[in-house]
This record gives structure tokens, sequence and C-alpha cells, in this order.
């Protein structure tokens, strides 16, 4: 829905709303709107500040204020100037247009006024808007601040609930509320067209328009050119060389890649040409071959140029004569799972698959996509601090005192939150502190203990004791105590091959099940759960693991806790490392339930369930019926008795 929302694809109509006089020589204003059924209830328009009809339009005694206008805007930011909660300005320009859905221009109704307003981009559409404030809350707002008029043009559907913005926006008129309404519904106040619903209205008067050379069709989108070259050494040097008429020629695939030259100084020079254009051997130079001059670019690429294909060069990185073989790429792609956060949503991941679908038209890859399966991760939050105005306090500055957070300097009582990490707030945690003291594989099962991978969870050092402490037990299952440990070796009965207990080869092969499905499923603190499950049994039973059970569960623990892993990997006496071991499988016989509640039937309705083992013989399940429905068999006769083994008991009855 990001990316969707980015690229912005909309369906709608270009019209012309001719200016009236004495700008009417200056022709028309195309607006692009994805609402031409509303036409009839456009009260004026808004142009852009800096859209070019401005400056010939505005009229002489209105001329200071605009120009001002259009200066303050062009001081902001396109998202402070599109932010729905501020209050909506404009200037009226002095200038009026024609509205084409009236075909007399004497009609009142035609001659609407034409105003700016920053919240209309020149970067998006036509860089102007036709205003219907019945049917768009910015122009509700705007005309309602600036006393424009207000038309009804499209009437609710029967039983419609205003949602809470529509709500807000009402007065009565003639006798009658007026309501912003936003969605689709019945064309009101639009003669030729009163009574057809949203979409056939819009089909309807988009035609009209096109038929009388006042509008046509169009697709619009929202995105926006993608900005590629930087003004700064440090990026990948475009190969595009330029001939002395200035003809780009690119360089030739015997000469890539092209390198940046060596420079003392590279910082930007002030200037308006790139830091590059200092290299001037570099940049100038005559062709070998044909001897003539050639200038190259100076401008570089961006950062992300590479990573938006980065994953392909990954398929074949060290192939000097092309990006990637073509027999690779076929093998490897798509990419089977891409995990990152869904900030990258419309900036690495949408234009890595723009890149992609380039290098699919051109033949240069095999699939449409680059990547098969998307997955989110949650963000780690940190611990946060509120004084009683809601304003927030640097971590560095408080401290705990009898269970409650304080100013350090004054006292002050705080409020605990939970907020992201950031370095102005003080509250980052920085994980080589966490492997100094508990270790690398305390950091990692507990960022994968602390929730689901697809949430967002707080960072709480309390609880990577826990954490810490089961690897412990961990590491006393395998080399017991002290004097144990100082040989250097496993516990003498997992370095011979014993008997197998019964409760702790179930565990074990439950536990290779559960985690082998939660890792699949990225479930990784449900994995975690497992073994701790797994360690809890081997750690309470009177007989110890054997052998095999201690490598099974060893290569199950590896991926999570890979160093302590490979330690006792080791001391078990293996000359290679565990992370090139085969994946444990499981016996689903051996996790088999030793029993089961089944249903008892007396002529086919449940009187009653007992529990049997699961390979109780048909005898057996007789008996245990026959004393569960006592009660419900005395003074009766019994015909038959059914059994589905390992399913119910029916006993029929008369």
């Amino acid at each position: 829905k990001q990316q969707r929302d980015w690229i912005g694809r909309s369906e709608g109509a270009d019209i012309e709303f001719p200016l009236a006089e004495p700008h009417s020589a200056l022709g028309n204003i195309r607006v692009f709107t994805t609402r031409p059924d509303t036409l009839f209830g456009a009260t004026y328009m808004v142009l852009a500040p800096e859209h070019p009809l401005v400056r010939q339009i505005v009229s002489d005694e209105r001329r200071a204020e605009v120009m001002a206008y259009v200066e303050a805007s062009g001081r902001k930011s396109d998202l402070a100037r599109t932010d729905m909660s501020k209050e909506k300005t404009g200037v009226f320009t002095g200038a009026y247009a024609y509205n084409p859905a009236f075909e007399d221009s004497k009609d009142p109704r035609a001659k609407i006024p034409i105003w700016i307003a920053d919240y209309v981009l020149i970067s998006y559409g036509t860089g102007a808007i036709m205003a219907v404030p019945a049917h768009d809350t910015r122009d509700w707002d705007f005309a309602v601040k600036y006393g424009l008029p207000i038309v009804e043009v499209v009437k609710p559907p029967e039983g419609y609930t205003p949602s809470a913005e529509e709500k807000d926006r009402r007065f009565a008129s003639g006798g009658r509320e007026i309501r912003c309404f936003v969605g689709d519904g019945t064309a009101v106040n639009s003669p030729i067209f009163d009574g057809r619903k949203t979409p056939e209205a819009k089909k309807a008067i988009t035609a009209w328009l096109e038929a009388r050379g006042l509008g046509r069709a169009r697709v619009a989108y929202r995105l926006r050119d993608w900005i590629f070259s930087r003004q700064r050494y440090w990026g990948e040097p475009f190969p595009i060389l330029f001939d002395e008429w200035g003809n780009p020629i690119p360089v030739g695939e015997d000469k890539l890649p092209v390198t940046l030259p060596e420079m003392s100084d590279f910082r930007p020079s002030g200037r308006l040409e790139p830091p590059l254009a200092r290299a001037k051997g570099w940049v100038e130079f005559r062709d070998p071959e044909t001897g003539r001059k050639m200038r190259r670019e100076t401008n570089t690429m961006p950062q992300w140029a590479g990573s938006c294909w980065y994953y392909l060069r990954y398929i074949d990185a060290r192939n000097g004569s092309a990006p990637w073989a073509r027999e690779k790429e076929k093998y490897w792609m798509p990419v089977d799972l891409y995990v990152g956060g869904a900030e990258h949503a419309v900036l690495h991941l949408l234009y890595a698959r723009f890149w992609h679908k380039v290098l699919y038209d051109a033949g240069l890859v095999s699939t449409k996509e680059p990547f098969r399966r998307l997955f989110n991760q949650g963000l780690i939050l940190a611990f946060a601090y509120q004084d009683g105005r809601g304003a927030l306090v640097p971590s560095d500055e408080v401290e705990e005192r009898g269970g409650k957070f304080v100013r350090k300097n004054t006292g002050e009582e705080l409020n605990q939150i939970v907020a992201k990490m950031s370095k102005s707030l003080r509250n980052v945690v920085n994980p080589d502190e966490v492997v100094r003291q508990y270790g690398a594989d305390t950091l990692r099962l507990y960022e994968m203990f602390m929730g689901p991978l697809d949430c967002a969870k707080p960072w709480n050092p309390r609880d990577i004791v826990g954490v810490n402490r089961f690897l412990h037990r961990v590491w006393r299952l395998y080399v017991g105590d002290e004097a144990q440990e100082r040989s250097g070796k496993a516990l003498p009965h997992l370095l011979a091959d014993g008997p197998a207990c019964p409760a702790i080869e179930k565990a074990a092969n439950m536990c290779i099940k559960e985690v082998t499905e939660d890792i699949e499923k990225m479930a990784f603190n449900t994995a975690i759960s497992e073994m701790m499950k797994f360690v809890n049994a081997a750690s309470a039973s009177d007989e110890p693991m054997n052998r095999s059970q201690a490598e099974r569960f060893l290569l199950v623990l590896s991926p999570f806790a890979p160093h302590i892993a490979e330690e006792l990997w080791s001391r078990m006496g293996h000359a290679g490392c565990i992370a090139d071991e085969k994946w444990p499988e499981y016996d689903p016989e051996k996790i088999k339930e030793d029993t089961i509640e089944i249903p008892i039937q007396v002529n086919g309705k449940v009187r009653s369930r007992v529990s049997v083992r699961a390979d109780a013989a048909e005898e057996d399940m007789r008996k245990a019926a026959e004393t569960a429905v006592a009660a419900w068999l005395e003074g009766k006769s019994i015909i038959r008795t059914v059994i589905v083994p390992g399913r119910l008991v029916n006993i029929v009855v008369r």
C-alpha cells in the first residue's frame, strides 16, 4: 500500500478552464482531477504560488500581496505545505476563469475566482486545481475561511455514516444542511448528469468534455522524477564521455570500471562545478585511438546506485567480465526472503523493484520481481522519560530512587515511557556493552526472545539475565561443575553412545520439530521457548542425555547461539565446525501422545469420555467404554459395540 500510494496512480481527466477577460488571450488553465463528476461544484480555482500564470494574471492592486505570499511559500518545504493539520492560507489574484460545465458564460455560476494557496504544489498534477469545497476537506476549509461558495453536487447514499472529518464540516443553507462528503454517491445539481452514480457520472462528463474539446481522460502519477546525479567526489563515476561538440558517448566495456582519480582536495568548491572538475588531467584528455578531445562527466552517482542491484552482484561477485553470469542468475533468482524495516518500502525496496523491472524488460534477468517473500521486522524500542509538561528528558539526566524515576539535578518525578532509540534522548543501547558483560550469544538470544520478529519491542536490560541463565544451564548440562569443566571435554556419558532416556528422547524430537517449524515462520521467540523446554526436561530427568541427544540439541541451538554451540561441539570431540553439519530430523513416532481421549457413545449420543493408550487394543477400549457409561447401560441389552481405534466407541442398546 505504501508503494501504491507513493506511485500515486490516479484515473481522472484533464479539464480546460478558459481564462476570463482581460486575460482570455492567455488561453486556458488546465487542471487534473480524479473527480470530473464534481465539475458543477467547482466554485473557485487555486494555482500553486510557483505557477507561471500567477505573474501574468495578478491584478495591479493585488500584486504586492500576491508576490509576498509567493516568496513566503518558497521558503516552506512540500511537507509543511501539504500538512493536513495546518490552517489553510491563500491570496486572491484578482483574476477569473470560466467553469466549462456551464456552456453559457453569462451564467452567474460560470465565472469563478482564481486564488493562489501553498497547499497546491507545482510538482503534482498541473500545479492548478478546481476547488470543489462540498466534496474535498481542504477545499472546504479554504472556502469557509474566505467566504467562498459551497455547492453540493454529490448526494451521499442512503444510510451513509459521515466520517469524523465530515461531521465537523457542515452548515445550514436554504433550509437544509450541507455537509462535506468525499465519497461516491449520486450526482445532483449537475443538470444533464443528475441521478447518475459516481462511476457512471465520471465517464459521462469526461466524454461530454472531450466532445467539446474541453477535456480528456488521463492517468496521472504522483511519483516524481528520481534525482540520480550528485555533485560530490565519492560516488561512482558515470561511464559517459563528451566529445568537443557535447555529444554523449558511453565508455567502452573494455575500459570499465571508471575509477575515481586520486585527489588531495575533494571538498566542494563553492562554485557550480562538482569537485571532480578540479581533476583536469582526468576530466579532459585525448582519445588515443581517434585523437579527439574528450571530457568526462563530473557528476557522480548517488550512494544507493549500487544498492538497487547488489543482490544480483552477490550471485557472481568475482566476475570480472560481466555483472553476473546468465546461468547463475537463472539458478539463484529470485531472492527467497527479503527482511527489512517497513521504512524501506518506498525507498530501497521500491527502487530495487523498479531497477529490476528495467533489467527484465532489457532481457538481462529472468524474473519479473527480485524478491519472492517480504518480512518487515519491528523496531527495538527503549525506555524514555517525560516531565510533567510532557517534554522528553535525556536518559543520562535520569536516575531511579525508591522505585521512581527522577531528574538528577532537581529530583522532579518523571514518567517512564517507551520510545524509539535516538541520540537526542541518549537512550541508544550499545550492543558492545552487552557483549562485554554477557557474551554475544546472550545478545543474539535476547534480541530473538524479546517477542515476535514483526512487532516493536522495548529493550529491558533486566530481561537479559534470564536468557544468560538459560545458556549457563546448557553449559552445565554438557560440562558439569567447575572441576569437571577444567578437563576441556564434555561429560563422560556424552563422549560415548549410551542408552537413550525415553523422556529425553521424546523432548528432543519435539524440540527439533517445533524449532524447525518456528524457523520457517520466523517465530524465533517461540523456538527459543521450545529449547528451554528441552533443557528443563533434560535437567529434571533422573537419567542423563546420551551422545545422540546432546548432539542433536546442539545442532538446533547453533543458529541461535553459535559460539557456545561450537565450543561444546568441539568438547564432544568433533574436529569440524557444527555450522557445516546437517540439520537434524525428528521421528514422528517418538512424539506421539501416550494416551488419547475418545468419546463414548450410547445409541449415537456422547455420554462420556475416557482416556486410553494411543495403541490400545479393541478389547481394552470396549472394557473402558462399558465402565465409563455403566449407568447408561443398566437395565438395557447391548446389541453391538462399534469401535473405531483411536477415535470412538459407540454402544448400541435396547
